[in-house]
Order: C-alpha cells, then structure tokens, then sequence
C-alpha cells in the first residue's frame, strides 16, 4: 500500500464524519483504494457512537471514474479475502452496505463502473445535477464485477437494471433518478449543503432508533454474500480476454484515463467501433 491517503475523514462530531475520496487526475479506483476503503471500513465498523457518513469527492467532475484498467491484476489476484471470505474488493462492498451507520454518497461528476458499484452499496444517493452514473463494463466485453446486477436489480426493477447493465450507457442524474438508480438530484451548487443539512438531522436523532431501523430495511433486503463472490469471479473470468483487447486499446488511444478524454462521454464512445 502507498503512504498516500485516497479517504480523507474529517469527524465533524463523534456521530458525524464527512469523507472526500481523492485520486489522482479522475479519482481512479485501484489496488490502493481496495486496501485502504478496508480499513476505512474497519474504522467505521470500530465507532461506537457514529450514526451517518458522507462520502464525497475532491473532484467535481469525478467521484469515482471507474477501476484502473492498469492495474496491477497479479497483486489483485494475490489479495488476502476480507472478512466475509470474499476476495476484498467484495468484501469492502458488503461490508460497507451493512455498517452499523447510515451511508451517504453525494455524487458530483461521474461514477461509472466500480464508482458506480461503491455509490450503490452506500444507503443513500444524493446526486449533482451534473453528476453521471454507468456501468459501461459490457461494452469492453466484461461482467461488472461488484453485483451491481444484484443491487439494481432489487433498485430500479428486472428490467431497467438490464438496460443499465446491458447498454452500458451513461445515465445522466435526472434519469437516474427516475428509475431510482439515485434518491434524488440536487443542484450542484448545493449538493454539499444539502448533504450535511440531512446527515446532521440523521445525527442528532438518537443513534439507536438510525442504527436499529437501518437494520432492518437490511434485512428486508439483505444480498446474500454469494451473489457478490459470483459477480466478482464472473469479472475475473471476463476481464482482459484478448478477443477484447482491440475495444481497450480504442478507448485508450482516445483518452480513456484521462480528464480530457473519451471519460467524458464513456457512455457512448463504448459502443462506437466495437
């Protein structure tokens, strides 16, 4: 793991805490952000009196851009599994989902494909009115990997996940929030305000009655831990086939990875050319 923090947290008070995910020019998720959400989740896990957690992003055109396609893919198949026995990368997601306090993602910029699948296994979704959600991942010639079909299948309903899913297009906050996919968009402008004016009304009720309500809304809709070891290996299984290997290769010669480039309308530049 690097020395450099990709969580910054900030314990607004004991039952509050605001967490701005950093990294690099478009937020990347990577074999770093495995480790260290894992012991963000430990840490939140570990706070007797913490009742609501935003997490937030410090680049408002990104919040999380999706996984490193140059990652190291030998040290993530090395990884020790967390401690629900999945590999971590699923482990962070169910463990996340199921935290004693209430999660909140407000989402400004885009969130496509494991950026995506981390706004998904918080509670609550507050978008930007410029934020961008996806699961492009079909249109590489992938299973997404961190059951997101099993999140928004039980989200949006059968039949709307399969046109996320399956489209792999981009989904603008308004429609996303139509479909349910967010709870809800905000003007950028106010989304932070409006995202702390919520987790301190959260915070100041008392943290039996959130913590003891969450839990059961979880159970009433509770993802078995085998749906995610089955999403994860379908990507395992999927990722980097060489028949593949051509659609990257395009996304890459025409900015993948970069702020300036086809991320900004990943969406649609998928389905070009495949």
């Amino acid at each position: 793991m690097t020395d450099e923090p990709q969580f910054h947290v900030e314990e607004v008070s004991p039952s509050y805490w605001n967490v701005t995910f950093s990294n690099g020019r478009i937020n990347l998720i990577d074999v770093d952000t495995i480790e260290q959400l894992a012991d963000l989740v430990n840490r939140i896990e570990q706070a007797s009196e913490l009742a609501v957690v935003v997490f937030r992003s410090a680049n408002p055109e990104f919040f999380m851009a999706h996984f490193d396609f140059l990652s190291d893919n030998d040290r993530i198949a090395a990884m020790k599994p967390g401690p629900t026995g999945l590999h971590p990368y699923a482990d962070n997601f169910v463990r996340l989902s199921r935290v004693a306090p209430v999660t909140i993602s407000a989402i400004r910029g885009r969130a496509r494909g494991g950026g995506s699948e981390f706004v998904l296994a918080t509670d609550i979704r507050f978008a930007g009115d410029r934020a961008v959600l996806g699961q492009f991942e079909v249109g590489v010639g992938t299973v997404p990997g961190g059951n997101p079909a099993g999140r928004l299948g039980r989200l949006v309903g059968r039949g709307r996940a399969m046109e996320i899913l399956l489209g792999g297009d981009d989904f603008p906050a308004p429609l996303a929030a139509a479909y349910g996919y967010v709870n809800r968009v905000v003007p950028d402008a106010e989304l932070d305000g409006f995202a702390d004016t919520f987790a301190r009304r959260v915070a100041g009720f008392d943290r039996v009655g959130v913590t003891g309500t969450k839990e059961l809304v979880g159970a009433a809709t509770e993802i078995p831990d085998e749906e995610a070891g089955a999403a994860l290996a379908a990507y395992f299984r999927t990722v980097g086939r060489p028949e593949n290997a051509h659609r990257v290769r395009r996304l890459f010669d025409a900015g993948l990875q970069q702020p300036d480039g086809v991320e900004l309308d990943l969406g649609k530049r998928v389905a070009e050319g495949g």
